[in-house]
């Protein structure tokens, strides 16, 4: 039993596989810790490879964490897809379920995505500004398919640029909520869902 573990962790990754290792070491100690704090060195001592070799696949720091921003945004997109026969209201509920819970988990690796797209680094602001509009896109999708808001949607030329403002009204409630602790996440949920209610209506 030993020696087949032994083997397997012998088992030379694949660079798809690798790269994947690397990215989870990431997105686990950039959760954990602010960016300025998680060092290279870490990455690849927890990963069993070498410094060199992580430059290999990233060969910047902000490379790294801007792959992991985006593996990261991938996978929120895909949490907070619509399920089958669910309204825009439903769907908006159980979408910021899930997007609080992952601040609230991924709080640390949260504020370094914002203050690094902040700062002008354009790596951090490309991949920013994908995720964001994947984030629109999902949104109007789902707001153009539901009976309740599509017809009047279609005819409106400011739903793309509201749903866009709402977006960052809600990456700065989540800001705020993880600074000063002042409202439950039930209440964070609830203002969120009504202000994008309120300017969609």
């Amino acid at each position: 039993m030993v020696a087949n573990q032994g083997e397997r962790s012998r088992r030379r990754l694949s660079t798809a596989e690798r790269r994947e290792q690397l990215l989870s070491v990431g997105a686990r100690l950039f959760s954990e810790s602010p960016y300025d704090d998680v060092w290279i060195e870490q990455v690849a001592e927890i990963a069993g490879v070498s410094r060199g070799l992580l430059y290999h696949y990233f060969p910047t720091k902000r490379d790294f964490f801007a792959a992991v921003v985006e593996r990261e945004s991938e996978r929120m997109l895909r949490m907070t897809a619509a399920g089958p026969g669910m309204s825009a209201r439903e769907q908006l509920a159980a979408g910021l379920d899930v997007y609080l819970d992952y601040v609230h988990t991924h709080a640390h690796g949260f504020r370094a995505f914002h203050r690094a797209e902040a700062s002008g680094d354009q790596a951090v602001r490309r991949v920013y500004r994908q995720a964001q509009a994947a984030q629109e896109r999902q949104i109007l999708a789902a707001l153009a398919a539901d009976p309740e808001f599509g017809p009047a949607l279609e005819a409106r030329p400011d739903t793309r640029l509201a749903v866009r403002g709402w977006l960052a009204f809600t990456t700065h409630v989540c800001l705020e909520w993880l600074r000063t602790g002042e409202l439950t996440r039930q209440q964070v949920r609830d203002l969120c869902a009504r202000a994008l209610l309120g300017v969609i209506s």
